[in-house]
């Protein structure tokens, strides 16, 4: 099967003006700088985890475009279902930077998202959410609701049956789902070519009758475009589609992880040449009279942006240890009893 990849905006900034029909010059430059907000809150990220002030993070640098690019289409009443790797398009649907630094920071207040977004906590277990996204939009579907769910996951997670359990039930059942699969090429440090023997991960949607779209997942135009017309399809008709938004991942795994053994600085170059920051800038320059004094203000603010959002983190008041051990059981089984006891007499807050 051959699919040819949807691409508005290349590498050098060129634009297909007829393709952008509905992207306004507000909306670009919203783009642009979620996109670089995302970016910076990354770099401050991995900077407080090498000094000890976070815990592990999983770096979504080179993927900004991919996940500005499909929460951007979102309307309110609609469900955003993500894995682990999507700050860009948390920050887009109006998740605080800080509660992200929470989280990462190992908090689990920074887990509990607002009462009036919809969107499910990071699911760490690959592929495990995408069943999530179908029972959603089923029960969207049965009350009778024009919602629909958008869930994000790696290309790992298509070799994961979780996978193909969603994709064939959303089809026989017509779920109102719109499957992103972010194709970073590394399921860690697996090669996406170790994984699949199909050309494409868009096209395993055949196998459940499904459509399957390619897409430059660098080209943020590109995303949004094809996300928005699939997410206003679902909710018209019912009707899931898998979407492949080919990116990659320029950072490690995750700050656990060393990719230098895995894969060469060459690759690096290449896909340097297509960061999905700088395709933008280029295309506002040449069109929409972005200049280096405008980018220097931007860059101003934003780090501002995620300073204020550091101290703020920072500043959060630690809970005590035992919280590890509660809302997991309504009554604490014995053992568990037991070992709280042991931690609350370790950390000097009393106990037996």
């Amino acid at each position: 099967m051959k699919l040819k990849m949807v691409q508005i905006l290349d590498e050098k900034g060129n634009c297909d003006e007829k393709a952008i029909d509905g992207i306004s010059e507000e909306l670009m430059f919203k783009m642009y700088r979620l996109m670089n907000l995302a970016r910076l809150w990354n770099d401050k990220a991995l900077s407080l985890q090498r000094q000890g002030r976070m815990g592990t993070l999983a770096s979504v640098r080179g993927q900004e475009a991919s996940n500005v690019g499909m929460a951007l289409p979102l309307q309110p009443e609609d469900w955003f279902v993500p894995a682990f790797r999507e700050y860009g398009a948390l920050f887009a649907l109006g998740v605080p930077l800080k509660d992200q630094y929470l989280y990462w920071g190992g908090d689990e207040r920074g887990a509990r998202i607002a009462d009036d977004l919809k969107i499910t906590p990071a699911c760490i277990t690959i592929g495990a959410h995408l069943i999530h996204a179908v029972g959603i939009a089923m029960a969207a579907k049965i009350r009778g609701e024009k919602s629909v769910v958008l869930s994000s996951s790696g290309d790992g997670s298509t070799s994961q049956g979780d996978f193909h359990e969603a994709l064939n039930f959303s089809a026989v059942y017509e779920a109102p789902v719109v499957f992103v699969i972010q194709n970073n090429h590394w399921a860690i440090s697996l090669p996406v070519e170790k994984q699949t023997k199909t050309k494409t991960l868009a096209e395993k949607a055949a196998a459940y009758a499904l459509e399957g779209v390619l897409v430059d997942g660098n080209d943020v135009f590109a995303v949004y475009q094809t996300v928005r017309k699939y997410v206003e399809r679902a909710r018209e008709k019912s009707q899931p589609v898998l979407i492949e938004l080919v990116t990659y991942r320029m950072g490690d795994h995750t700050t656990a992880d060393d990719a230098s053994r895995y894969r060469t600085p060459e690759i690096i170059k290449e896909w340097e040449k297509k960061d999905p920051i700088e395709r933008l800038k280029k295309y506002l320059t040449k069109n929409h009279g972005w200049s280096e004094a405008k980018e220097k203000k931007l860059i101003e603010e934003l780090t501002r942006e995620v300073e204020t959002a550091v101290k703020e983190y920072e500043n959060v008041e630690p809970l005590e240890p035992t919280h590890l051990f509660r809302h997991m059981y309504h009554e604490m089984p014995w053992h568990i009893s037991e070992q709280m006891a042991e931690v609350k007499e370790f950390s000097g807050l009393g106990g037996k």
